[in-house]
């Protein structure tokens, strides 16, 4: 799921068409943390559906791994802060695209491998988050 979103990232980062790149990019988080939400059991429908005392676990160790985009709805202001890790990336991006051919491959490249970070990233928050909570492995925490 993430390699594919990742790939699409690239292929839109290889037009040369300025902030083509980033509305791809948006829409293609805007889809992947919530479906990455929901293989954790993480999504905020899912976590409502909850007994009290496990989404109250699971609400602490979100907070203990500062996770902004684990259990809620995910809207454009969160996925602008969770773009600022890479906003470096991104300015370097929109500089190289436009040199003939390397730039563009390079350009591609910077959009897969950011878009592969922020993924990887979110999954192993959620993997805390469930660690954390208990809720992953047994009751001991191991």
């Amino acid at each position: 799921m993430l390699n594919r979103r990742a790939l699409m990232s690239g292929a839109a980062g290889a037009i040369p068409l300025p902030g083509l790149d980033w509305v791809v990019d948006a829409a293609l988080l805007n889809n992947l943390i919530p479906q990455i939400n929901a293989e954790f059991g993480l999504a905020e429908h899912q976590m409502t559906a909850l007994d009290p005392s496990k989404r109250e676990r699971i609400q602490q160790a979100v907070a203990l791994v500062g996770s902004m985009l684990i259990g809620k709805f995910i809207t454009k202001d969160l996925l602008l802060r969770a773009a600022k890790t890479i906003g470096v990336r991104l300015t370097t991006q929109q500089a190289v695209k436009f040199v003939p051919l390397a730039g563009q491959a390079l350009s591609a490249l910077i959009s897969y491998s950011a878009i592969r970070y922020l993924g990887e990233q979110h999954m192993r928050d959620c993997v805390r988050v469930l660690l954390n909570s208990r809720l992953l492995g047994n009751d001991e925490g191991t």
